[in-house]
């Protein structure tokens, strides 16, 4: 109700809804406060309860999932871009009015090397996820062996110690995030009141074409890969019970346009709505809201069919394949903040030979494209975390959001 009642103020209202700015970014910051303190609780409690080698499985299923699915999303907004055709009609005029507002792509190298903090405090500080995964993960692993391999009881009694406060830590959380959701209501109504006050109906139009098939494209990727493949088909579940426990999640995403914002939302339905141990979320749902890109990859084929259609060049299958590649390589590097489409997209336009003008072009309704984006990012993170707990025996599926029943199947 905020969302939708909050959007039409915007529209009808125009510029003075953007007075309502400074709450939706109180509710932003009070989300983006819990993200370094819930990652490192629930990745050591998390740790505690997998040994290594089982953490090592769960990581191969988690990375195969996320890689999967990004690639499919792109290949989905690169289908529905060819069938829509956005940017062929009346936008060729408005490329001579556009700035070019590149930003740099991410280096492959500097990707991964940058995984490995040289300051993890630092690191923390400065609220950069995937380093602040390494080390608490490395650190837990730490601590485990030593508690094997010790028969110094002072020693092992302070690593259990230290796993204690890990989970009083986590538990707190938990409850802070409860108190910022109750907040989040009244945050939500002026995040989008901002956002449709400022863009107003004016700025939209141009651009329905592209918004529409960003849109569509995002529906049939969460209806075709999230719901009906990993949760009916892997998860053997109901996907209406599925989007009810996941409904947070997703409508928080759509407002505050932030992978990394949302992650205490996230780690909240998992644990409280779908009923997925802390052991299997408390490594997914971080590490998902850093490489787990799908919406991100999606709108890269979109856009590029986008762009091309504007400077009138037909794109080969060759050079959609690039695309594909591209997108779903540069998705692991980039941020799950705000605007990190646009990064990704200066990559894949240097890659086609496309003017990095329509950068400029697409960022002023890129607000509302991020929200489309971020929305299945979050998605992605929930189902591939389902089916991984399925399989790994770490879900409660008599949990409320699942009431709904059991997709039967031939093995059950």
């Amino acid at each position: 109700m905020a969302f939708v009642l909050g959007s039409l103020l915007g529209l009808v209202v125009g510029q003075p809804a953007t007075e309502l700015k400074p709450i939706g970014d109180l509710f932003v910051r009070l989300l983006k406060m819990l993200i370094v303190p819930i990652v490192v609780f629930t990745l050591l409690m998390g740790v505690r309860q997998l040994s290594p080698s089982s953490l090592g499985r769960v990581g191969l299923q988690v990375v195969g999932l996320y890689a999967f699915t990004s690639a499919l999303a792109v290949a989905i907004g690169l289908g529905v871009g060819n069938l829509v055709d956005p940017g062929s009609r009346g936008l060729e005029q408005l490329l001579a009015q556009a700035e070019a507002q590149s930003a740099e792509a991410p280096n492959a190298v500097e990707v991964v090397l940058n995984i490995v903090p040289t300051n993890p405090m630092g690191a923390m500080a400065e609220g950069n996820v995937l380093p602040t995964i390494f080390f608490v993960v490395v650190f837990g692993l730490g601590l485990s062996l030593v508690w094997e391999e010790t028969n110094d009881e002072s020693v092992k009694s302070g690593i259990e110690t230290f796993f204690d406060l890990a989970d009083a830590g986590a538990e707190a959380m938990y409850k802070v995030v409860w108190g910022a959701m109750e907040f989040g209501v009244i945050g939500v109504f002026a995040l989008m009141a901002n956002v449709f006050g400022t863009a107003g109906v004016d700025a939209i139009l141009p651009f329905s074409l592209l918004i529409g098939t960003m849109l569509v494209a995002a529906v049939v990727h969460i209806g075709v890969v999230y719901l009906s493949g990993l949760v009916v088909g892997l998860a053997r579940r109901s996907p209406f019970a599925f989007l009810s426990g996941s409904r947070d999640a997703m409508v928080t995403a759509l407002s505050i346009r932030s992978s990394s914002g949302t992650l205490p939302v996230t780690m909240s339905d998992a644990d409280e709505n779908l009923g997925i141990e802390e052991r299997i979320y408390g490594f997914s749902l971080p590490l998902g809201a850093t490489i787990n890109m799908d919406g991100t990859a999606m709108y890269q084929g979109v856009a590029a069919i986008f762009a091309a259609n504007i400077m009138g060049v037909n794109l080969s299958l060759v050079d959609q394949f690039a695309v594909v590649a591209v997108a779903v390589l540069a998705s692991i590097g980039t941020a799950g903040v705000p605007g990190s489409g646009l990064i990704m997209l200066t990559l894949v336009l240097t890659q086609l030979g496309l003017p990095l003008e329509i950068v400029g072009l697409v960022a002023g309704v890129d607000p509302i494209l991020d929200r489309i984006r971020t929305m299945v990012n979050v998605t992605g993170d929930l189902a591939v975390t389902t089916v991984v707990a399925k399989w790994n025996g770490a879900v409660d599926f008599t949990a409320e959001a699942w009431s709904d029943g059991i997709v039967p199947s031939v093995a059950d």
